[in-house]
């Protein structure tokens, strides 16, 4: 096996992409890359104890910077990026987690609004333990302290819109985006249908865990060192982020209400099911009813993210994306050594 082709990326302050589409690319990359990279979190660096609030120390909508974008070379429209996990892992020893006015799913928003106050901002600071791969919360009333397991994630991993369109980083849809889902983990494939000539992949706001749902609309935020390897598989559409790992395939889908994005993630298994495992349409729908897994990823977001899921152990034989999750698997293995 021939040595991939690594890039090592490393943003200056003033370099990071603020959008999917509308931003010109950093690099050209071959298909087969591996890519080194940093990504700020989502505050840019800027929340570093409990006295910087959001409202005072960022400017709206300069949240969630991207590394990027990254243009894919032989990328067409109808052809599938890929975006292998090999690390993700925190840079800092900390992270920050905060209340933000009008965000959340338990609070007032723009878009469900009420005469009750916004809650109020308040940031939580957390420790992070590298070595012991644990995140340490302290309560800010009372003297709590718990430590969880750490569970490196991207929130943010996608490719240029489709239709001309320029999205925010804080956005999820067809073309990825913001998602939010924990199961962007380092062994996690990512599947991205290419919209424009290139593809223009970035990604960003790392989180060094985050529950599901992500409820009060921040996760554990902290920079990242992350590796992952580029691919590219040409004819092959993939009209819905689509995620495998070595045990579960998994559909997303963005939408307000809450039970669209559920729909889509649901139908694109079932597509899914249909074109690499020999299902016909009723069949898939049924196995997915009785086999299928559906976490939230959010549920505070401009869109929310749904997930579908189903366990490889339980699939007739088939081949997902050409297999290759499995040869990804075995670069990865290659550079972790």
């Amino acid at each position: 096996m021939a040595d991939p082709r690594i890039l090592t990326v490393r943003p200056e302050p003033g370099s990071y992409a603020w959008t999917f589409g509308g931003a010109a690319p950093v690099a050209r990359i071959a298909p087969g890359t591996v890519l080194d990279l940093f990504t700020e979190d989502c505050f840019a660096g800027r929340v570093r104890s409990a006295r910087d609030l959001v409202s005072e120390v960022c400017e709206f909508p300069f949240l969630n910077p991207q590394t990027g974008p990254f243009y894919v070379e032989g990328a067409e429209v109808g052809d599938t990026v890929a975006v292998h996990f090999v690390s993700v892992e925190p840079a800092r020893e900390w992270a920050a987690s905060t209340t933000v006015p009008l965000f959340g799913a338990l609070t007032s928003t723009h878009a469900t609004a009420s005469l009750q106050p916004p809650l109020p901002e308040v940031v939580w600071m957390w420790d992070l333990d590298r070595e012991r791969r644990t995140c340490a919360f302290t309560t800010r009333e009372g003297e709590l302290r718990i430590e969880l397991p750490m569970d490196p994630m991207h929130g943010t991993v996608g490719v240029a819109p489709a239709n001309l369109e320029v999205r925010s980083a804080l956005v999820p849809d067809a073309h990825g985006g913001n998602m939010d889902t924990p199961e962007m983990r380092a062994g996690t494939t990512c599947y991205l249908g290419v919209n424009v000539e290139g593809a223009l992949l970035s990604l960003g706001d790392g989180h060094a865990r985050q529950g599901e749902g992500e409820t009060c609309g921040v996760a554990v935020e902290c920079a990242m060192n992350t590796v992952v390897i580029v691919e590219l598989l040409k004819g092959v559409a993939t009209p819905w982020p689509r995620l495998e790992s070595d045990t579960y395939i998994m559909s997303t889908g963005s939408a307000r209400p809450l039970e669209d994005a559920f729909r889509i993630a649901q139908l694109d298994m079932v597509r899914w099911l249909e074109r690499d495992y020999g299902f016909a349409e009723l069949d898939a729908y049924q196995f997915l009813t009785q086999a299928g897994e559906s976490p939230l990823a959010n549920v505070c977001d401009t869109n929310y993210t749904a997930l579908s899921k189903i366990r490889k152990e339980w699939l007739p034989p088939g081949t997902a994306h050409r297999d290759l999750h499995q040869r990804l698997r075995e670069t990865a293995a290659v550079l972790t050594g």
